[in-house]
Protein backbone atom coordinates (compact mmCIF):
# COMPACT_ATOMS: atom_id res chain seq x y z
CA UNK A 1 0.00 0.00 0.00
CA UNK A 2 1.48 3.33 -1.11
CA UNK A 3 0.65 6.07 1.40
CA UNK A 4 2.39 8.65 -0.79
CA UNK A 5 -0.02 7.79 -3.64
CA UNK A 6 -3.03 8.11 -1.32
CA UNK A 7 -1.90 11.51 -0.10
CA UNK A 8 -1.12 12.75 -3.61
CA UNK A 9 -4.72 11.99 -4.66
CA UNK A 10 -6.26 13.93 -1.75
CA UNK A 11 -6.78 17.32 -3.48
CA UNK A 12 -8.31 15.89 -6.64
CA UNK A 13 -10.71 13.65 -4.68
CA UNK A 14 -11.74 16.53 -2.44
CA UNK A 15 -12.28 18.71 -5.50
CA UNK A 16 -14.62 16.12 -7.05
CA UNK A 17 -16.84 16.10 -3.95
CA UNK A 18 -17.00 19.89 -3.74
CA UNK A 19 -17.89 20.16 -7.41
CA UNK A 20 -20.69 17.64 -6.90
CA UNK A 21 -22.28 19.91 -4.31
CA UNK A 22 -20.75 18.94 -0.97
CA UNK A 23 -19.69 21.85 1.21
CA UNK A 24 -15.98 21.99 1.94
CA UNK A 25 -16.14 20.95 5.61
CA UNK A 26 -18.36 17.91 5.00
CA UNK A 27 -16.38 16.90 1.91
CA UNK A 28 -13.05 17.12 3.73
CA UNK A 29 -14.35 14.93 6.57
CA UNK A 30 -15.59 12.36 4.05
CA UNK A 31 -12.27 12.33 2.19
CA UNK A 32 -10.37 11.79 5.45
CA UNK A 33 -12.64 8.81 6.22
CA UNK A 34 -11.90 7.41 2.76
CA UNK A 35 -8.14 7.84 3.27
CA UNK A 36 -8.28 5.94 6.55
CA UNK A 37 -10.23 3.15 4.84
CA UNK A 38 -7.70 3.04 2.00
CA UNK A 39 -4.81 2.63 4.42
CA UNK A 40 -6.72 -0.25 6.02
CA UNK A 41 -7.70 -2.24 2.92
CA UNK A 42 -5.42 -1.36 0.00
CA UNK A 43 -2.46 -3.45 1.16
CA UNK A 44 -4.57 -6.60 0.85
CA UNK A 45 -6.65 -5.58 -2.17
CA UNK A 46 -5.28 -2.57 -4.11
CA UNK A 47 -7.82 -1.06 -6.53
CA UNK A 48 -7.21 -0.78 -10.29
CA UNK A 49 -8.42 2.86 -10.18
CA UNK A 50 -7.19 4.37 -6.87
CA UNK A 51 -8.71 7.79 -7.46
CA UNK A 52 -12.06 6.35 -8.51
CA UNK A 53 -12.05 4.12 -5.42
CA UNK A 54 -11.39 7.08 -3.12
CA UNK A 55 -14.06 9.20 -4.82
CA UNK A 56 -16.65 6.44 -4.48
CA UNK A 57 -15.92 5.75 -0.82
CA UNK A 58 -15.69 9.45 0.09
CA UNK A 59 -18.96 10.25 -1.69
CA UNK A 60 -20.73 7.43 0.16
CA UNK A 61 -19.34 8.68 3.47
CA UNK A 62 -20.62 12.15 2.62
CA UNK A 63 -24.07 10.81 1.77
CA UNK A 64 -24.17 8.77 4.99
CA UNK A 65 -23.33 11.87 7.01
CA UNK A 66 -25.92 13.89 5.11
CA UNK A 67 -28.67 11.37 5.81
CA UNK A 68 -27.75 11.26 9.50
CA UNK A 69 -27.71 15.02 10.00
CA UNK A 70 -31.19 16.49 10.36
CA UNK A 71 -29.82 20.00 9.94
CA UNK A 72 -28.67 19.12 6.44
CA UNK A 73 -31.94 17.80 5.03
CA UNK A 74 -31.70 20.37 2.28
CA UNK A 75 -29.01 18.19 0.70
CA UNK A 76 -31.20 15.12 0.43
CA UNK A 77 -31.58 15.64 -3.29
CA UNK A 78 -27.91 14.62 -3.56
CA UNK A 79 -28.64 11.14 -2.18
CA UNK A 80 -29.98 9.83 -5.49
CA UNK A 81 -27.28 11.47 -7.58
CA UNK A 82 -24.43 9.01 -7.02
CA UNK A 83 -22.76 8.74 -10.42
CA UNK A 84 -22.58 5.39 -12.22
CA UNK A 85 -19.35 3.39 -12.01
CA UNK A 86 -16.71 4.41 -14.48
CA UNK A 87 -13.60 6.49 -14.98
CA UNK A 88 -13.47 9.61 -12.81
CA UNK A 89 -13.16 12.83 -14.86
CA UNK A 90 -9.66 14.30 -14.76
CA UNK A 91 -10.21 17.71 -13.17
CA UNK A 92 -7.33 19.09 -11.09
CA UNK A 93 -8.60 21.33 -8.28
CA UNK A 94 -5.28 21.46 -6.45
CA UNK A 95 -4.75 25.16 -7.06
CA UNK A 96 -8.26 26.08 -5.84
CA UNK A 97 -7.67 24.05 -2.68
CA UNK A 98 -4.40 25.86 -2.00
CA UNK A 99 -6.15 29.21 -2.27
CA UNK A 100 -9.03 28.07 -0.09
CA UNK A 101 -6.78 26.71 2.65
CA UNK A 102 -4.67 29.89 2.64
CA UNK A 103 -7.70 32.18 2.77
CA UNK A 104 -6.90 35.56 4.38
CA UNK A 105 -9.69 35.06 6.94
CA UNK A 106 -7.60 32.30 8.55
CA UNK A 107 -4.72 32.76 10.96
CA UNK A 108 -1.36 31.49 9.68
CA UNK A 109 -1.44 28.49 12.06
CA UNK A 110 -4.95 27.55 10.95
CA UNK A 111 -4.04 27.92 7.27
CA UNK A 112 -1.02 25.67 7.72
CA UNK A 113 -3.04 23.00 9.54
CA UNK A 114 -5.84 23.05 6.97
CA UNK A 115 -3.37 22.88 4.06
CA UNK A 116 -1.57 19.88 5.54
CA UNK A 117 -4.85 18.07 6.05
CA UNK A 118 -6.91 19.03 2.97
CA UNK A 119 -4.09 19.25 0.41
CA UNK A 120 -1.34 17.21 2.05
CA UNK A 121 -3.59 14.35 3.16
CA UNK A 122 -2.06 14.14 6.65
CA UNK A 123 -4.24 12.98 9.52
CA UNK A 124 -5.09 15.21 12.47
CA UNK A 125 -2.89 13.01 14.65
CA UNK A 126 0.11 13.43 12.34
CA UNK A 127 -0.31 17.21 12.21
CA UNK A 128 -0.69 17.42 15.99
CA UNK A 129 2.47 15.36 16.50
CA UNK A 130 4.38 17.54 14.05
CA UNK A 131 3.40 20.70 15.93
CA UNK A 132 3.77 19.13 19.37
CA UNK A 133 0.20 19.89 20.47
CA UNK A 134 -2.57 17.56 21.73
CA UNK A 135 -4.61 15.93 18.98
CA UNK A 136 -7.83 17.41 20.41
CA UNK A 137 -6.34 20.90 20.15
CA UNK A 138 -5.37 20.39 16.52
CA UNK A 139 -8.79 18.88 15.74
CA UNK A 140 -10.49 22.01 17.09
CA UNK A 141 -8.15 24.25 15.08
CA UNK A 142 -8.87 22.38 11.85
CA UNK A 143 -12.61 22.29 12.55
CA UNK A 144 -12.74 26.06 13.10
CA UNK A 145 -10.73 26.64 9.93
CA UNK A 146 -13.11 24.49 7.87
CA UNK A 147 -16.13 26.35 9.24
CA UNK A 148 -14.46 29.66 8.41
CA UNK A 149 -13.91 28.83 4.74
CA UNK A 150 -17.09 26.80 4.16
CA UNK A 151 -18.87 29.84 2.71
CA UNK A 152 -16.03 30.78 0.35
CA UNK A 153 -16.68 30.10 -3.34
CA UNK A 154 -14.49 27.23 -4.51
CA UNK A 155 -13.60 28.93 -7.79
CA UNK A 156 -12.84 32.32 -6.24
CA UNK A 157 -9.39 33.64 -7.26
CA UNK A 158 -6.81 33.50 -4.49
CA UNK A 159 -3.53 35.13 -3.56
CA UNK A 160 -0.42 33.19 -4.55
CA UNK A 161 1.68 35.18 -2.08
CA UNK A 162 -0.50 33.96 0.80
CA UNK A 163 -0.15 30.35 -0.35
CA UNK A 164 3.64 30.74 -0.54
CA UNK A 165 3.74 32.16 3.00
CA UNK A 166 1.88 29.10 4.24
CA UNK A 167 4.29 26.72 2.49
CA UNK A 168 7.24 28.70 3.87
CA UNK A 169 5.85 28.29 7.40
CA UNK A 170 5.45 24.54 6.86
CA UNK A 171 9.05 24.19 5.69
CA UNK A 172 10.46 26.17 8.60
CA UNK A 173 8.85 23.83 11.13
CA UNK A 174 11.35 21.15 10.08
CA UNK A 175 10.98 17.62 11.40
CA UNK A 176 8.92 16.42 14.36
CA UNK A 177 7.14 13.14 15.13
CA UNK A 178 6.69 10.83 12.14
CA UNK A 179 6.19 13.60 9.58
CA UNK A 180 9.07 15.50 7.95
CA UNK A 181 7.41 18.86 7.36
CA UNK A 182 10.33 20.20 5.35
CA UNK A 183 9.98 17.33 2.89
CA UNK A 184 6.21 17.78 2.95
CA UNK A 185 6.59 21.48 2.10
CA UNK A 186 8.76 20.59 -0.90
CA UNK A 187 6.22 18.00 -2.06
CA UNK A 188 3.36 20.49 -1.76
CA UNK A 189 5.35 23.21 -3.52
CA UNK A 190 6.03 20.80 -6.39
CA UNK A 191 2.28 20.17 -6.57
CA UNK A 192 1.62 23.91 -6.68
CA UNK A 193 4.29 24.41 -9.36
CA UNK A 194 2.58 21.75 -11.48
CA UNK A 195 -0.76 23.56 -11.15
CA UNK A 196 0.41 27.13 -11.83
CA UNK A 197 3.18 28.76 -13.86
CA UNK A 198 4.41 31.44 -11.46
CA UNK A 199 8.00 32.69 -11.00
CA UNK A 200 7.68 33.04 -7.21
CA UNK A 201 6.51 29.45 -6.90
CA UNK A 202 9.46 28.23 -8.96
CA UNK A 203 11.77 30.43 -6.90
CA UNK A 204 10.49 29.07 -3.59
CA UNK A 205 10.85 25.50 -4.84
CA UNK A 206 14.47 26.16 -5.80
CA UNK A 207 15.22 27.74 -2.42
CA UNK A 208 13.60 24.85 -0.55
CA UNK A 209 15.61 22.29 -2.52
CA UNK A 210 18.86 24.12 -1.75
CA UNK A 211 18.00 24.38 1.93
CA UNK A 212 17.03 20.71 2.08
CA UNK A 213 20.38 19.66 0.58
CA UNK A 214 22.22 21.35 3.45
CA UNK A 215 19.86 20.04 6.08
CA UNK A 216 21.01 17.20 8.37
CA UNK A 217 19.03 13.95 7.95
CA UNK A 218 15.90 13.97 10.11
CA UNK A 219 16.68 17.43 11.40
CA UNK A 220 15.43 20.97 11.08
CA UNK A 221 16.88 23.18 8.32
Amino acid sequence: MNEALIRSLTPSVLGVLVRRGADFAAAEDAVQDALVEAVRVWSADPPRDPKGWLVTVAWRRFLDATRADAARRRREDLVDEEPPPGTTPEVDDTLQLYFLCAHPSLTPSSAVALTLRAVGGLTTRQIAQAYLVPEATMAQRISRAKRTVSGVRFDQPGDVATVLRVLYLVFNEGYFGDVDLAAEAIRLTRQLAAAIDHPEVAGLLGQRHQAAVGRPPGGAP
